[in-house]
């Protein structure tokens, strides 16, 4: 999709998505797949957004387990299972791979500690029916050779996999836009337009209007903070930042096979031989910088359980901002406001659920749902009893 000018057709259409990473982009593409005419409006000029662009990629919907998170585990496994199918119609229709793995996850404990924290969530995992077991350190070495010869053992997660974020949002794009979509790339927006006290589109900062039947703000953090928006209708959003290295290693002999993940680090192999190191969480408000501190810490945990590292070039360093929610849950779902629903706050997990997201998404308005199906736990409703939350 190329950038539009005022002079394109402004609607209405039946969807419009505000935010162009990869959750706006899926809930874009299944709606134009459906046979919806949609447009997508981004402030950013390079696809991907914030969270996208710095994503490792994990797919780890029983590697992100934690205790008291049923729903969440749900959601995750559900979106997993759409994984495999959408990325061979996506390369089938664009030509375009997403560097998808479903090849395991290897959840690391470099030392005793991190062992006895390890075999706890081995132990809900297994009570929640999910496939990982136990490996002693010679075992998890057999699977990753260049794993530090002092690690405790490891939890393997069968179920988990990686995808490349940037080439995954490339293929949604290219799909959308086969479909129909129209994407305006680079353009800010200044207001919401609203008729009879129900959304009706968004008047951009250049002039035009773009009016359409339904509006979806897909913005991640930045939803939380939209100047444009009225305060009851913004979400309890808030940025948690996340700093992520990027290494260049053999793809002919790469440094790992699947993701290595301890309580600290992750390490996550690209099939063109890149390796993601990540990714710090700080709570620093909109605070961007990339830290030597930051740095350091991500080089030091991946070196203890993947000595090799050091060996490799240094390609980059950046930092994003994941939308985090006050019940670690994504906001999804219609607002107070008709004609206006959302589809963020998925704080780690906007690679993973993004085909989820979008399905329901574009199910609840192209059906009339008051819910988003299989996504009813994510509804904004949930925060209407506090003040100042849609």
């Amino acid at each position: 999709m190329s950038s539009q000018t005022e002079t394109d057709r402004s609607g209405p259409f039946d969807l419009l998505v505000v935010g162009g990473g990869i959750v706006g982009l899926a809930v874009a593409r299944e709606a134009a797949a459906a046979g919806a005419s949609v447009a997508l409006v981004d402030r950013e000029v390079v696809r991907g957004g914030d969270a996208t662009d710095v994503a490792a990629g994990m797919l780890a919907p029983v590697g992100e387990l934690d205790f008291g998170e049923p729903d969440l585990l749900k959601m995750n496994l559900d979106s997993a299972s759409l994984y495999p199918d959408l990325c061979v119609e996506l390369s089938s229709e664009t030509g375009i791979e997403t560097g998808y793995r479903r090849s395991g996850g290897l959840h690391v404990a470099p030392d005793a500690d991190e062992a006895a924290v390890h075999r706890r969530m081995l132990e809900l995992q297994v009570e929640s029916g999910l496939d990982s077991r136990w490996l002693g350190p010679g075992r998890a070495r057999e699977l990753e050779p260049a794993l530090s010869p002092s690690i405790h053992g490891a939890v393997f997660a069968a179920d988990d996999g990686s995808v490349d974020p940037r080439m995954m949002a490339l293929a949604l794009e290219e799909s959308a836009t086969r479909s129909g979509a129209i994407l305006l790339r680079g353009r800010e927006i200044a207001s919401l337009l609203l008729e009879d006290d129900r959304a009706r589109g968004v008047r951009l900062a250049d002039g035009p209007e773009i009016l359409a039947d339904e509006t979806v703000l897909s913005c991640g953090a930045e939803t939380g903070r939209l100047s444009w928006l009225e305060p009851d209708l913004r979400p309890p959003i808030r940025p948690v930042k996340g700093q992520v290295l990027e290494l260049a290693g053999d793809p002919g002999d790469p440094i790992c096979h699947r993701a290595i993940v301890s309580e600290r680090v992750y390490v996550v192999p690209r099939p063109d031989g890149r390796v993601i190191v990540g990714a710090t969480v700080e709570e620093k408000g909109w605070d961007r910088t990339v830290t030597a501190g930051g740095v350091h810490e991500l080089l030091r945990e991946a070196y203890r359980v993947l000595p090799e590292v050091a060996e490799l070039e240094f390609l980059r360093a950046s930092a994003g901002f994941r939308p985090g929610t006050p019940d670690n849950l994504p906001i999804v779902g219609r607002t107070v406001c008709s004609g206006l629903s959302l589809a963020t706050g998925h704080y780690r997990n906007g690679v993973l659920l993004a085909p989820l997201t979008g399905r329901a998404v574009a199910g609840m308005l192209a059906d009339g749902l008051d819910h988003a199906p299989g996504m009813e736990a994510a509804d904004p409703g949930r925060f209407r009893s506090r003040a100042g939350v849609v």
